[in-house]
């Protein structure tokens, strides 16, 4: 069968089904199959960044994992390889969209992974998850590792022509007989804003252009 782009020799197909079936369907469902696919997809992203930076360090591939194999990214990998039809949903499920919902297809990928971990073994499957990853680890940019929350936030409404976003402190609390700024970061021609605390004014100024950024890229 074909899955995630890729043809596959399933010799446990009840396998499959199950990683394909979201918890509203039913008991049989693909909870437990996430949890050996988050590990897998872990593992074997791991070794390829290790195998092919070695000018990385440990807390640089820590971050460029945790960009590789986060929810987001493996909501995009379902949308590119159209897994969401494959999906099976309950009533209550199919009613609020969930073919849609990135949690959904997120897990779904993971319970994908761990399926054919018990029906292929640990090389195969790591094969598989890095020819499906494959558009996303070729797209790594080193350069772009390390880069604080503002800067990264400032180079990507330059590069789209966008004008630059504005800080602004609007409370200053005391808790624990330790202030706490509070930081607003706007995009004016966006109608964008978010809202963030932290002990320092530059801490909550990261924190405020972290979630900008969020806001910008998940839509």
């Amino acid at each position: 069968m074909k899955i995630l782009g890729q043809t596959v020799r399933i010799q446990n197909k009840a396998l499959i089904q199950q990683a394909l079936t979201h918890r509203s369907k039913g008991k049989n469902n693909n909870e437990r199959l996430e949890f050996l696919g988050d590990s897998v997809l872990s593992l074997a992203v791991s070794q390829y960044l290790f195998d092919h930076f070695p000018q990385l360090t440990e807390g640089d591939m820590s971050r460029l994992r945790a960009q590789l194999v986060k929810g987001k990214t493996l909501a995009e990998i379902a949308r590119h390889y159209d897994l969401g039809n494959q999906i099976k949903l309950g009533p209550g499920e199919i009613k609020s969209g969930g073919v849609n919902k990135s949690s959904v297809l997120a897990d779904a990928v993971e319970a994908v992974f761990g399926a054919l971990l018990l029906d292929q073994g640990f090389d195969f499957t790591q094969h598989y998850v890095l020819t499906v990853m494959q558009p996303w680890l070729d797209a790594i940019d080193p350069d772009e590792i390390g880069k604080d929350a503002k800067t990264g936030l400032q180079e990507y409404l330059q590069k789209h022509g966008y004008q630059l976003p504005q800080y602004e402190t609007v409370a200053v609390e005391d808790t624990d007989n330790e202030p706490t700024f509070v930081v607003v970061c706007q995009i004016s021609e966006l109608h964008k804003k978010t809202e963030a605390s932290g002990k320092s004014r530059k801490k909550a100024e990261q924190k405020a252009a972290s979630q900008m950024m969020a806001l910008l890229t998940d839509g």
